[in-house]
């Protein structure tokens, strides 16, 4: 029994501390969205919590000579109870990749009159042309009339499930308030980092080092690669041998064979119907001035 307490107040705890982030991240967006807030990490440190926020124009989340965030650090610390936090301001480096930022611009877009689909395509294309891997975009609310509806918007990679989701895919959103109703606007983009299961690298292989005492295969000697060519010239007949040099052996004369003269296979007899045409063709050879010897001899 003490033990299922115990549990039931330690989810308690985890319970009232994610309810106390998430209205501190709502009221950060609507204090900073002149500035164009961008996201949220709070992170507890042995000296406090120190909460990270992400603006695209940091300048006005600051203030002239910081008293913005210094009201921003006591109301923080009053509203919501938390140990000595610390404020720290960043830019957002590319906002066309920022999801909650392009999520804003949308709503905007709608509140000043935009038609729903050119506001849609309008994000889609310039999150692209921004380098995301792929986006989604969803208006969901009363469109063109008293029937809510949802019109998707997408391009690129999307991945709705899975590790790859939780890792590579941003999530921002944000409400325009029309005269029919509100619209939700969602806006997820890929990361143009983010690598899939499915990509492959292949690596080339790799050259396997040559030995201390081996040259590659192709390579020249450095001495021999400037070296010329010295001709060798004849040593006179009795001349001394140098030192380390022994008398080369006598090389044999190769001996030329006579060529055998070719055989000639004996003459074959033809008949007398074969003699005949052969001597037929031959005279028509010598009319066309064309030597040529035919041996005919007559079988008897």
């Amino acid at each position: 029994m003490a033990q299922a307490k115990a549990e039931r107040r330690k989810d308690k705890r985890i319970i009232v501390e994610n309810v106390r982030r998430v209205l501190l991240k709502e009221y950060l967006m609507r204090e900073t969205r002149r500035a164009g807030f961008g996201g949220l990490d709070i992170q507890r440190t042995p000296m406090g919590t120190r909460v990270t926020l992400l603006a695209e124009r940091p300048g006005l989340v600051i203030g002239r000579k910081g008293g913005a965030i210094k009201g921003l650090t006591e109301a923080v610390e009053r509203q919501f109870k938390f140990d000595n936090p610390q404020i720290e301001v960043q830019e957002v480096t590319n906002p066309s990749l920022n999801a909650q930022i392009m999520a804003e611009k949308l709503a905007n877009a709608l509140e000043r009159g935009w038609h729903f689909r050119r506001a849609g395509h309008s994000t889609v294309r310039r999150i692209m042309e921004a380098g995301g891997k792929g986006c989604l975009v969803i208006i969901a609310g009363k469109l063109t009339g008293q029937r809510h509806r949802t019109e998707k918007f997408k391009a690129g990679h999307i991945k709705y499930c899975g590790e790859p989701r939780n890792l590579w895919m941003g999530l921002g959103f944000a409400v325009a308030k029309l005269k029919p109703g509100v619209i939700g606007v969602t806006v997820e983009i890929m990361s143009p980092n983010a690598k899939l299961p499915d990509e492959i690298e292949i690596r080339p292989p790799l050259v396997p080092a040559a030995a201390p005492g081996e040259l590659a295969i192709g390579a020249e000697l450095p001495e021999a690669a400037g070296a010329e060519e010295v001709p060798l010239e004849p040593r006179p007949e009795g001349a001394p041998l140098p030192e380390g040099e022994e008398p080369a052996a006598d090389v044999e004369e190769a001996v030329v064979l006579p060529e055998e003269p070719e055989k000639q296979g004996p003459k074959v007899k033809k008949s007398r119907v074969a003699t005949k045409r052969l001597k037929k063709v031959a005279k028509e050879v010598k009319q066309l001035g064309v030597d040529v010897d035919v041996d005919v001899e007559e079988e008897k």
